[in-house]
């Protein structure tokens, strides 16, 4: 498993990997039933001019009033239900961060991905903090740095694991899941993120 200190040397950034944020049961269990419960939808994505079915499927819960947008795609949050209120509650205690919203991307298996980007939507903010829970599957997770070519990272983020993107990550940074030929199974990625009001 990647070791966390080898992000620290990583220029332009703030990050962090804790591969056991919950222990293995909880993770699955939360799996499963995020797995049986949401309303995953999938919407056209419109990159480039281009558009086309995004590569998984999401799904987006939060506070009210607070809709997130991103590649010509609008989403209005669900309300929290208990056990991702709880889940907040335990991501902004590890972070020191408070989070009103939590995009859910479920990767159905090696074909479903997310290409090279950053999460510097403007209702986030100039530095925003990004939290990313891992469940499901163990899948790929790649990082380069916009302008520095020799400034790239691989590794694999576990069930369990929580990622914080942090400082100047999205500004500097690009990322992605790759698709993969391997056989792997569903994986669910919680990306817990504040939306700021608007002229804030």
């Amino acid at each position: 498993m990647q070791p966390a200190a080898r992000l620290d040397h990583l220029p332009d950034c703030r990050l962090s990997y804790l591969p056991g944020f919950l222990e293995p049961p909880r993770a699955e269990a939360l799996f499963r039933h995020l797995l049986e419960t949401v309303p995953w939808r999938q919407d056209a994505i419109t990159l480039f001019g281009k558009t086309y079915p995004q590569p998984r499927l999401t799904a987006l819960y939060g506070d009210a009033g607070k809709p997130y947008s991103y590649s010509g795609i609008t989403m209005h949050p669900l309300p929290l239900t208990p056990a991702l209120q709880e889940l907040r509650a335990a991501v902004e205690g590890v972070c020191g961060q408070r989070f009103s919203t939590v995009l859910l991307n479920l990767y159905r298996d090696g074909r479903d991905s997310n290409g090279w980007h950053a999460d510097n939507e403007p209702e986030l903010g100039p530095d925003p903090v990004i939290a990313s829970l891992s469940l499901g599957a163990p899948r790929a997770f790649h990082l380069k740095h916009r302008e520095l070519k020799d400034q790239r990272l691989k590794w694999v983020l576990e069930p369990g694991s929580l990622l914080l993107m942090a400082g100047g990550t999205q500004r500097h940074w690009l990322h992605q899941v790759p698709k993969t030929r391997r056989p792997v199974g569903p994986r669910i990625n919680l990306t817990f993120r504040e939306i700021l009001e608007k002229g804030a």
